[in-house]
C-alpha cells in the first residue's frame, strides 16, 4: 500500500508542477516584507482553497497568517509554507520556493489523506525573517498536537538536518542632544558616536567569543544633518548561539558593550526586542532518515564536510516549532553557486529550471517522507 500511495503522490505533484511553477515566480515578482505579505497570504491560501483545502486567514488574530486542512485522518500532518523576503533584497532567501514545495506537498497528501488516514495542514507563516511569525503563532494555539511538521528550504546545495542558532533580534536606540555641531558642540551628546564605542566595544568582545557564536547588526538611522550633533541613532542586531540557554548569558555581555556607547557619550540607550528568540532545532531523527531516502531516490546527493556545515547553521523560527511537536528542515538545493542565501544573486537563482526542479523534487520528497513515515500506522 505504502508504494501505491507514494506513486499517487507522485502523480498528483507532476499535475500540479506548472501551476506550482506560477505560484513561486507570483510570488518571486511581487517580494513583500515581514508582516506585509497581503498578497502572499491571499495567493498561497487561494491556490490551497482552489484545490479544495478548508482556508482560515486571517488566523490567529495574525492579518497574513492562515491556516487550511484537508482531511479527516487521525495523523497530523503539518506542512509550513514561508513567503516573507528580504528588505532590498526580495526573495534572497528562496521563501517563494517554500510556498510552492509545501503547498504542492499538502495537496499531493490531501490526494491519498482518505486512504493514509491522513489530515493535512498548512500553516502560512508570516516574519519568519526577523519577525518570528512561527512563535506567535505557537503561542496561540497553532502546530499543537501535530504528529509531523516539515518545511523545505532553499539553499545552494542539499544539506539534510537543520542545525540552526538560536537567535534574538534587537533594535537598539541611542538618544543624546542635538546642536549645531560649529558653533555649539558642547552643548550636544552625540548618538552616532554611541553607536560608534558600542561597535569598537563588539569587535573587541568577538576575541574573546567561542566559534558557536555569532554578533552582527546594522545602523538603520545615523544622524540628520553633519552640521547638527546626531540626536537619536537606531540599529537592529542579532546576537546567536548554539542554544537559548546559551544565548542567554552572551546576551548580558553584548547589552554591556552597548551600555559601554551610552555611558561614554552621555546618552540613554533603548534595547527594545523585535521578536521572542529562535530557538536551536530538534530534529526527528526518524522522518528526517525518510526525507534523505526519498530525496535520494529523486536523484538527489547531499553536501558533506564544511558545504554542509554552512547553510544549516542559518536562524529559523521553525526552531520553535520543533521544541513542541517532531519536526524536520532539511535544506534542497538550486545549484546556485558561487551565489549564496541573502545575496541578490541567489535570489535570481530563485526561479528557473534549477529552481522549478526543487519545486518538483521538494513536494514530491516531503509527501514521501509523511508516507514513510506513518506506514505503519496505515489503516488495513
Amino acid at each position: 500500500m505504502t508504494n501505491d500511495l507514494k506513486d499517487r503522490v507522485e502523480s498528483a505533484v507532476e499535475e500540479l508542477f506548472p501551476s506550482l511553477v506560477a505560484l513561486s515566480e507570483k510570488l518571486h515578482a511581487n517580494p513583500e516584507t515581514a508582516w506585509n505579505e497581503h498578497q502572499a497570504v491571499r495567493w498561497v491560501s487561494g491556490y490551497l482553497a482552489d484545490g479544495g483545502f478548508e482556508v482560515t486567514t486571517p488566523y490567529l488574530g495574525l492579518d497574513t497568517a492562515f491556516h487550511a486542512r484537508s482531511g479527516q485522518g487521525r495523523v497530523r500532518i503539518g506542512l509550513c509554507a514561508e513567503y516573507d523576503a528580504l528588505p532590498g533584497l526580495g526573495h534572497a532567501c528562496g521563501h517563494n520556493l517554500i510556498a510552492a514545495m509545501s503547498a504542492g506537498a499538502a495537496l499531493a497528501l490531501a490526494s491519498v489523506a482518505d486512504d493514509a488516514g491522513f489530515t493535512v495542514e498548512v500553516f502560512g507563516t508570516p516574519a519568519e525573517e526577523g519577525g518570528g511569525g512561527k512563535i506567535e503563532m505557537l503561542e496561540r494555539g497553532a502546530f499543537h498536537g501535530l504528529d509531523l511538521a516539515m518545511m523545505a528550504h532553499p539553499a545552494p546545495v542539499d544539506v539534510a538536518e537543520a542545525r540552526p542558532f538560536a537567535v534574538s533580534h534587537s533594535e537598539i536606540t541611542f538618544t543624546g542632544k542635538a546642536a549645531h555641531a560649529a558653533a555649539y558642540p558642547e552643548h550636544g551628546r552625540n548618538a552616532a558616536d554611541a553607536f560608534t564605542i558600542a561597535q569598537v566595544a563588539l569587535g573587541l568582545l568577538r576575541q574573546q567569543l567561542p566559534a558557536t557564536v555569532r554578533v552582527h547588526g546594522v545602523v538603520t538611522s545615523g544622524g540628520e544633518a553633519p552640521n547638527a550633533i546626531p540626536e537619536r541613532t537606531r540599529g537592529r542586531w542579532y546576537v546567536r548561539a548554539e542554544s537559548l540557554a546559551e544565548l542567554t548569558d552572551l546576551e548580558s555581555k553584548v547589552w554591556r558593550c552597548f551600555e559601554a556607547g551610552a555611558l561614554a557619550s552621555g546618552c540613554d540607550l533603548s534595547v527594545r526586542p523585535e521578536s521572542k528568540p529562535y530557538a536551536e532545532f530538534r530534529t526527528d531523527e526518524r522522518a528526517l532518515t525518510a526525507y534523505r531516502r526519498s530525496a535520494e531516490a529523486l536523484g538527489r546527493s547531499f553536501a558533506a564536510g564544511d558545504e554542509a556545515a554552512r547553510m544549516n547553521r542559518a536562524s529559523t523560527d521553525m526552531g520553535n516549532v520543533s521544541q513542541v511537536v517532531p519536526a524536520i528542515h532539511p535544506y534542497i538545493g538550486i545549484g546556485s553557486l558561487p551565489a549564496l542565501n541573502h545575496q541578490r544573486q541567489f535570489a535570481d537563482h530563485c526561479v528557473g529550471e534549477m529552481a522549478e526542479r526543487a519545486i518538483h523534487d521538494g513536494a514530491i520528497a516531503l509527501a514521501w517522507t509523511a508516507v514513510d513515515v506513518f506506514a505503519d500506522r496505515l489503516p488495513r
